[in-house]
């Protein structure tokens, strides 16, 4: 990718000649902490993650949105089984995790409260940048207050570039950045190209989702030299893989940046948790890989793993990191000892799987990951559905526009290593009137290398 590091030096020159860029100056804290304890197999602590209970005025409110009656209110228990979030690892009521929030807020109170570039980074922040950056097989990272955030930064910082090199005036057309999109990709990566094309940085293409021949065709008939590729490694809302062995063919063939947003591959994915790159073995085919702390770490956060050249490109134009405080130094602790924990308990990602082949076998659905996507339709349908697992004992949200387009709503379903597999089974019993009988193969099964 010679051309896109001799654009980005470029753009770095032009910063450093105006004194323009930006550098992060860690605030030094106590040496790093005690590795965490780990365990062998799963702990009273990890049910916490998963149980959860509804206060009786939000049962009644959630019922009532499709006219329940109050007898019906009254027959649903408070205790429910959590399968609406994205803590896939369980690791959000990890003891480990507890401990180092815990211990660095005792120390440092909440740390310096700024944005990173004027007091908010320390040396808690390096040590993560430099965990991530390893896990992710990149050179470097940078660290962001959410995943929202990281995307925004990555492609306002992309968008710049043009801006950079046109000195002085709006770029030509020829000279902005081609940017191609899957149709479904985040709202964080959909809102950050909305935003460099309306500053007139990017012209947007948007391919059908995980269409190669569309995407192919467009980057065929496109004529600007400088294109990108942007897409979500693992859909949240689908939960299918982006198809990475044709996308890789592709980048080599028409010489693209590949951006991926793999907020749910990480830790996830693979076996040493680096996310769906690791997964489908081309780690050094991804040139930005932007993720989220808040889902399989169980924390907060968002980071860039990226090379050095790019970190220093974004943390110097990517408005949404630059204008945002940085993340508290008990959260920074507690995503470190997240990754140590992911690295050595294996196990949960062994137990995801095992679930997800379990899923598959009771239902007969060709699902993919630990995500899975019952479409019910109508709004009504899924009001109607999401109010029948209530009453069930599972807490599972029925997903609307705009979140998803008409009549293709859906229950959103998510595997944790903290399920049972007593929970799984109670779970399809309980969606049995909802589940498809055409049950489609997924174009881009996997088998999880673990």
């Amino acid at each position: 990718m010679a051309q896109w590091d001799a654009l980005v030096d470029a753009a770095l020159e032009r910063l450093a000649s105006r004194s323009l860029l930006r550098a992060t100056r860690p605030i030094a804290l106590a040496a790093p902490p005690a590795l965490p304890e780990t365990f062998p197999g799963p702990g009273p602590w990890d049910r916490a993650a998963v149980e959860i209970r509804l206060d009786r005025a939000t049962l009644h409110q959630w019922l009532a949105e499709g006219g329940e009656t109050s007898s019906q209110e009254e027959e649903v228990g408070d205790d429910l089984i959590l399968f609406s979030g994205n803590d896939y690892m369980g690791l959000s009521s990890h003891p480990a995790i507890r401990d180092a929030a815990v211990k660095a807020a005792q120390e440092y109170g909440m740390g310096p409260r700024g944005s990173a570039l004027i007091c908010g980074y320390t040396s808690y922040h390096k040590m993560v940048e430099e965990s991530l950056a390893e896990l992710k097989k990149k050179e470097d990272c940078l660290l962001c207050p959410t995943g929202f955030s990281a995307n925004m930064a990555v492609m306002t910082a992309l968008g710049n570039i043009s801006s950079l090199l046109a000195v002085g005036r709006k770029p030509a057309k020829h000279e902005r950045i081609a940017v191609f999109s899957d149709a479904l990709n985040h709202a964080s990566i959909i809102d950050g190209i909305r935003l460099v094309e309306r500053q007139q940085e990017v012209v947007a293409f948007i391919y059908k989702h995980c269409d190669m021949d569309h995407l192919e065709f467009m980057l065929s008939h496109c004529s600007m030299e400088k294109k990108v590729v942007v897409t979500d490694s693992l859909f949240s809302m689908d939960g299918d893989f982006a198809p990475f062995p044709e996308l890789v063919k592709l980048r080599r063939k028409y010489g693209f940046l590949l951006v991926i947003d793999d907020a749910h591959g990480t830790l996830v994915c693979g076996g040493n948790g680096g996310g769906a790159p690791e997964l489908f073995d081309c780690e050094n085919d991804i040139d930005i890989s932007v993720g989220t702390l808040s889902k399989a770490a169980g924390c907060h956060g968002g980071f860039i793993a990226c090379s050095t050249r790019w970190k220093r490109l974004i943390q110097s134009r990517g408005r949404s990191f630059i204008f945002s405080t940085a993340l508290p130094v008990p959260v920074v602790a507690s995503v470190h000892a997240a990754l140590y924990v992911s690295r050595e308990e294996r196990w949960r990602r062994l137990v995801i799987w095992r679930h997800v082949q379990y899923f598959a076998s009771l239902t007969k659905l060709n699902i993919t990951s630990p995500i899975i996507s019952i479409v019910v339709g109508s709004e009504e349908a899924a009001l109607r559905a999401g109010r029948h697992m209530l009453r069930s004992g599972f807490h599972v949200t029925p997903i609307r526009p705009p979140t998803v387009p008409p009549n293709s709503c859906r229950l959103r379903i998510t595997l944790s290593a903290s399920h049972s597999s007593d929970d799984i089974k109670r779970l399809v019993d309980a969606l049995t009137p909802w589940l498809p009988d055409n049950h489609d193969v997924q174009r881009y099964a996997v088998v999880p290398k673990l």
